[in-house]
């Protein structure tokens, strides 16, 4: 009798099929045996690269009509308003002080602070812009762990609904200061949410210390994006208000430092994840 292509005899002994017997099967589509696998067919290959085309076309008409009519609408109903409205009611100033409060104080009440972040880009650029927003982020990731510490247990209950991901943030509360800086920041950089593990990271067991900095340099490539971010609204609404078109150099800059930065961001938050997931089942392969 047969198993996956095997003849077995009486005896015990195996005696193999002839290749040209299992690439007959095959080509019939009889090789459904045991570990032989049937590559996919040239029409499932057709059908694959077809619907690639289709969400590639679908993707770039809908790129095209955001850029066309979606994106000058909203530049000028929505965010030129609102540049006029914060440079004629706040002075300079005012404004510094609004938005330190906002990235300082948004994140412990469960507000993002993005929109904050890009102010600043929009209004003080990398320099100014980045020490502002710096300064604020320690504010703003220093209030929820210590007031997370007065909801130790709770925080500790509703991480064990969520083993799998509680999991990996446990990874920070482990080993010496080095290791759990490490950890914080590879979480920072990775998806995890920003404002979740602000409140998290205390039932952890994390050292204050190791939390601060391994945020801080994790959250060091957000806050160039926030900024960069700011920067090319307020590039492309001075265009838009002033009604004319960006030169060409202008143009070049902005796509390939938009490209840059979305790459950038996507490579490092893949190694973060990676990173991640590596040191957990080295953790659960010690545990075993």
């Amino acid at each position: 009798m047969t198993y996956g292509g095997d003849l077995v005899i009486d005896n015990g002994a195996y005696v193999k099929l002839r290749e040209s017997e299992l690439e007959d099967c095959e080509a019939d589509g009889l090789g459904g045996g045991v570990g032989v696998q049937q590559p996919p067919s040239r029409w499932c290959r057709f059908w694959w690269w077809a619907r690639m085309a289709v969400l590639a076309i679908f993707a770039a008409v809908l790129a095209a009509v955001v850029l066309i009519w979606v994106g000058p609408f909203f530049m000028d109903e929505v965010i030129i308003p609102v540049i006029n409205w914060v440079r004629r009611t706040f002075s300079t100033p005012m404004l510094a002080v609004l938005l330190f409060a906002s990235v300082a104080i948004f994140p412990t009440f469960l507000f993002p602070s993005s929109p904050a972040m890009w102010v600043a880009g929009m209004t003080f650029g990398y320099g100014f812009g980045f020490l502002l927003i710096f300064g604020g982020v320690v504010i703003g990731i220093s209030l929820p762990y210590f007031v997370g510490s007065l909801f130790y247990h709770k925080i500790q209950g509703w991480l064990e609904k969520y083993p799998k991901k509680a999991s990996i943030i446990r990874l920070s509360g482990q080993g010496n200061w080095f290791y759990q800086c490490r950890d914080v920041t590879l979480i920072r950089i990775s998806p995890f949410p920003y404002i979740i593990y602000n409140y998290c990271a205390v039932a952890t067991n994390v050292k204050y210390g190791p939390y601060l900095l391994g945020s801080l340099v994790g959250m060091v490539p957000e806050i160039f994006v926030a900024i960069y971010t700011g920067i090319l609204i307020r590039t492309l609404a001075d265009a838009s208000h002033s009604r004319h078109s960006l030169s060409a150099p202008q143009i070049i800059f902005n796509v390939l430092g938009f490209c840059a930065t979305v790459a950038t961001t996507i490579v490092v938050t893949i190694y973060a994840k990676q990173r991640l997931n590596d040191l957990h089942k080295d953790e659960q392969l010690l545990l075993q």
